[in-house]
């Protein structure tokens, strides 16, 4: 069922207008009668359409229940920023997996260093993936993705979370041998193509975080958020 995002709670009818009634009428070509799921804070919406024109859609409320999509686990994804459209690629597939919100980081070894206006733009296409992203996995919530800051502000972001893992690609202890056990808000740090360098991992450990492994083998710092994020949904029954 066609599902959709609102910013407001309904009252018994919702009006779907800009891009959202756009995609119902010409793309989805749905029609009066046809039900489609409008969802607000992890609450879904079962509606049905009423009327229609080229630019707005008319719909009410059949009834609603809470998204049974959304882990229990509130999972902030620390991202050192990668070269090229790999955030893109890393911030849609998180998404997916259940991420709950996603921090880009500058660290020592990151090639790329875009400046605050390019950041700027990088952000508002990064939370619209984000949104397609939730819309086309079911979620509950659109993940937000945030501000870039610098390695020493994502530190204190991580630290002030239940739990947080530094993933260093020269070595930690296994996720296995220490899952997040009735921790709800947990941070996971991912490195750029470069990794960490040994001050970076060093800091880390002197802000409490967790240093951990994903295996002997070096993954890219595409895949490495992802085998992490899938590890931790597992590990918690989320998955």
């Amino acid at each position: 069922m066609p599902r959709f995002f609102i910013d407001h709670e309904p009252d018994g009818s919702v009006t779907l207008t800009g891009e959202a009634a756009t995609h119902i009428g010409r793309s989805l070509r749905m029609r009066v009668g046809d039900e489609l799921v409008l969802c607000r804070e992890g609450t879904d919406y079962y509606c049905k359409i009423d009327t229609m024109t080229s630019d707005e859609v008319q719909c009410s409320v059949l009834f609603s229940r809470e998204c049974a999509n959304e882990p229990s686990l509130e999972l902030t994804l620390f991202q050192a920023l990668p070269k090229g459209d790999k955030m893109e690629f890393i911030i849609q597939k998180a998404v997916e997996l259940g991420c709950s919100r996603i921090v880009p980081f500058i660290s020592e070894r990151c090639v790329s260093r875009p400046d605050a206006k390019s950041l700027s733009k990088k952000q508002e296409r990064w939370q619209k993936i984000a949104e397609g992203a939730a819309m086309q996995s079911g979620r509950g919530i659109i993940p937000e993705v945030c501000e870039a800051v610098d390695f020493d502000k994502m530190l204190k972001l991580a630290a002030a979370q239940d739990m947080s893992y530094f993933f260093y690609e020269l070595g930690g202890l296994s996720l296995t041998r220490q899952p997040p056990v009735g921790e709800r808000r947990v941070g996971m740090i991912i490195g750029s193509e470069g990794g960490f360098s040994p001050e970076e991992a060093q800091a880390a450990e002197q802000a409490g975080l967790l240093t951990a492994s994903l295996g002997p083998r070096i993954l890219r710092c595409e895949t490495a958020p992802l085998a992490a994020l899938s590890a931790l949904m597992i590990l918690t029954g989320n998955m």
